[in-house]
């Protein structure tokens, strides 16, 4: 007797009648019984699977499960609404962390050499894939990153990883006790002509709050937020206290966007 789980066979089964449309057949009854005049109401003996056609109304089935105790349960299932199948996102650009974990170094390179299979085929978008390995995956003791902006790169990182060599992009080790996030904010000297060029371009979350502190600094200010981040305005620009000031603030409002827009949110601030 399965105990516990008496029954659950069942609502699986239904659950996949219900997803694709067939009434299942009767399991170990080939011929109904004699005993029963069939005739005289709406139920039926499946003895071979049925079309199960959508009427006016959801599909609904029910399961009951009697336990050996004495214990009974009776469970109704109805169909998941039907939904449009959701075009791709389009892609936003810029690299893609794809994290492997397993629980030994050996696990952790077959989980890559299988990784770059499935990102090496035609048409697999590599941040959806990036997007699951990191929720839908556990992460174990061993760990490793492969830092890639084309398919080809995250295939080349993947391989290597595998091989056990190192490349460009790949980072590895074994995880620790748990720690606190902690962001640290720098200040003047930190700066450098279009520090905001390539996340401007590749992170829609990064150019929103960067176009928002520029409304905001307009008003009092003689020169491009925007053009300095993009390296397009005058270098020497950056030598000024009163511009490199909001300009790194701007970038660093950006960068903690970023990094909220991912789920990394910090234990603790400082700058």
């Amino acid at each position: 007797h399965a105990q516990a789980a008496a029954g659950v066979a069942s609502v699986i089964k239904m659950v996949q009648s219900l997803r694709h449309g067939i009434m299942p057949p009767t399991l170990h009854a080939q011929r109904p019984s004699d005993q029963v005049d069939w005739s005289a109401g709406a139920v039926e003996l499946l003895t071979e699977a049925r079309e199960w056609p959508r009427g006016d109304r959801p599909r609904r089935a029910g399961v009951s499960s009697f336990g050996v105790s004495g214990t009974n349960a009776h469970l109704i299932l109805e169909e998941a609404p039907v939904e449009e199948d959701a075009s791709p996102a389009p892609s936003s650009g810029g690299v893609v962390p794809l994290v492997v974990s397993a629980r030994s170094a050996a696990s952790l390179a077959g989980q890559a050499e299988r990784l770059a299979a499935v990102v090496g085929s035609e048409g697999v978008p590599l941040e959806s894939v990036a997007g699951s390995l990191v929720t839908r995956r556990a992460l174990l003791s061993e760990r490793a990153v492969v830092v890639a902006d084309s398919g080809e790169e995250a295939v080349a990182g993947l391989l290597a990883l595998a091989r056990g060599e190192s490349a460009p992009g790949v980072v590895s080790g074994s995880s620790g006790t748990p720690g606190r996030v902690v962001w640290v904010f720098p200040g003047q000297g930190s700066q450098w002509a279009g520090m905001g060029r390539e996340l401007l371009d590749a992170s829609p979350v990064f150019a929103e709050r960067v176009a928002e502190c520029a409304a905001a600094l307009e008003p009092f200010i003689d020169w491009s937020l925007v053009d300095l981040l993009r390296g397009d305005a005058d270098p020497g620009l950056m030598e000024r206290v009163d511009v490199l000031q909001p300009a790194s603030f701007a970038v660093m409002v950006g960068l903690a966007a970023v990094w909220s827009s991912v789920g990394v949110l910090p234990d603790a601030v400082l700058g």
